[in-house]
């Protein structure tokens, strides 16, 4: 009976059969002694003790381990593959989990190459060991192993349509571009490594050299060196940072010059190549110190599995593919009209970043819309602060850039004729370098092999 009855008359309980307690009879059990209670409180006090320990090793082991992995990929949120905005950091963890992949395959590959050294072997095993190095093309660059370039702390650059990009740091301090490719099987092995050569050997100041390249059938790892400046997408459309350089007319009249001029070279060197580069776009443009453009992922149309590039590649959403499934010398002159134009406006061609064919109406609005637009200083980027004496001259080049990417490939300029009038902007503007035309003819000399050696190279291959 609870104590707050114990007070009422014991009458009142009867019937209750059972029953104990204060008005009636004491009950028989006893309440615990004082040791007993202390001694389950204890129990259950360590019980939680133990679980609160246990949590603890488990979050501190994580975050070792994470500790651990940020060596190889300390940078993966920089979310940028030279300019070109990432999607979404999961699949920058994922691309860097890839690297470690490959770094752990290398490890494990050392034993099985340390094997093929000793003794007689066949030529298939000579073959297989071959596939497991790293390829350089150039004799001017320092040598590193497949292993010390993968066990380097990584940065995922980031991810485009075919493959992913890491900054690789080599325990010597040089900084190197991975690109891994995933569509790279339009050729055999033979036929890679032959055209891989052949880009190694291109020598112009407006190219990113190859540095080497990894075969497997899978998968193609590309190496470049690394170019701090990054490229002219950031520049043109990224956030910008206390004290970055603004790009003012000069600079966008130089980086056009460039361009071409890299351009140029390619069609010298690749007379039997319909795009001689493929897939240029702002993002392919890296600037160096002086902001002297650089083109990146040229010449590879041949080594791309047709699919892919029909799908990613820059070339091949000019008009004459996506209405007549064609491509020609001009598919490349195309694209650097468009260039053009988001150099001189500061606007982004976003519909690059969809795939197939679909984006070809956008594009040709985007264009019209440029060429609609009543031409006074106002359809130029503001932030090339040009005075009214470089107006006329950036008309002049708004007007090549046009002729460039005009939709019927009739009235499409070829590539010398871009090449000389943009020239005579240069010249216009009191353009002090090397002539434009020059590389469209020869090849600086010196560092340079001349492009009439580079093909008499090439045709004897």
């Amino acid at each position: 009976i609870p104590m707050t009855l114990g007070l009422m008359n014991s009458t009142f309980f009867f019937g209750n059969k059972g029953l104990c307690g204060r008005p009636l009879l004491p009950c028989r059990y006893t309440r615990p002694p004082l040791f007993t209670v202390f001694l389950l409180a204890l129990t259950v006090l360590a019980v939680l003790v133990l679980i609160t320990v246990f949590l603890s090793v488990c979050i501190l082991g994580r975050r070792q381990r994470q500790g651990q992995n940020q060596t190889h990929d300390h940078g993966h949120g920089l979310g940028v593959i030279y300019g070109q905005p990432e999607q979404h950091s999961e699949k920058s963890s994922q691309d860097s989990k890839v690297y470690r992949k490959l770094a752990n395959e290398a490890v494990q590959r050392d034993s099985s190459a340390a094997a093929l050294s000793e003794g007689a072997h066949s030529p298939d095993e000579d073959k297989r060991g071959d596939q497991r190095k790293l390829h350089f093309v150039r004799n001017d660059q320092e040598r590193f192993t497949l292993q010390d370039m993968l066990r380097a702390s990584a940065e995922v650059l980031g991810s485009g349509g075919f493959g992913s990009s890491y900054k690789a740091a080599l325990s010597s301090g040089r900084a190197v571009v991975v690109k891994r490719f995933r569509f790279m099987s339009n050729i055999g092995r033979e036929e890679f490594y032959d055209h891989m050569k052949k880009i190694g050997r291109l020598s112009h100041p407006n190219l990113l050299p190859l540095v080497a390249f990894y075969y497997r059938k899978e998968e193609k790892l590309l190496v470049t060196n690394y170019i701090p400046n990054g490229s002219l997408a950031n520049l043109l459309h990224a956030n910008r940072t206390p004290g970055q350089v603004v790009l003012d007319w000069p600079i966008r009249l130089k980086i056009v010059r460039g361009v071409t001029r890299g351009l140029a070279y390619l069609y010298r060197v690749f007379p039997d190549l319909n795009l001689p580069h493929g897939h240029l776009k702002s993002s392919n443009v890296l600037l160096d110190h002086d902001f002297e453009p650089l083109l990146t992922d040229y010449a590879l149309v041949p080594v791309v599995n047709r699919e892919q590039s029909q799908q990613f590649m820059v070339a091949y959403k000019a008009p004459e593919f996506t209405q007549q499934d064609r491509t020609s010398r001009r598919s490349d002159v195309w694209s650097l009209g468009i260039l053009i134009l988001e150099i001189l406006t500061g606007k982004f061609p976003a519909n690059y970043l969809r795939q197939g064919k679909g984006a070809d109406d956008e594009l040709a609005a985007w264009v019209e819309s440029v060429a609609r637009t009543e031409w006074t200083a106002d359809v130029f980027d503001k932030e090339m602060k040009a005075g009214k004496e470089h107006e006329a001259q950036m008309l002049k080049l708004l007007k090549i850039g046009l002729r460039c990417c005009d939709w019927d490939i009739e009235r499409r300029i070829e590539l010398h004729e871009a090449v000389d009038r943009i020239e005579e902007v240069d010249r216009d503007a009191g353009g002090g370098q090397e002539s434009v035309r020059s590389s469209y003819v020869t090849a600086s000399e010196g560092d340079h092999r001349s492009s009439r050696a580079m093909t008499e190279e090439f045709s004897l291959m």
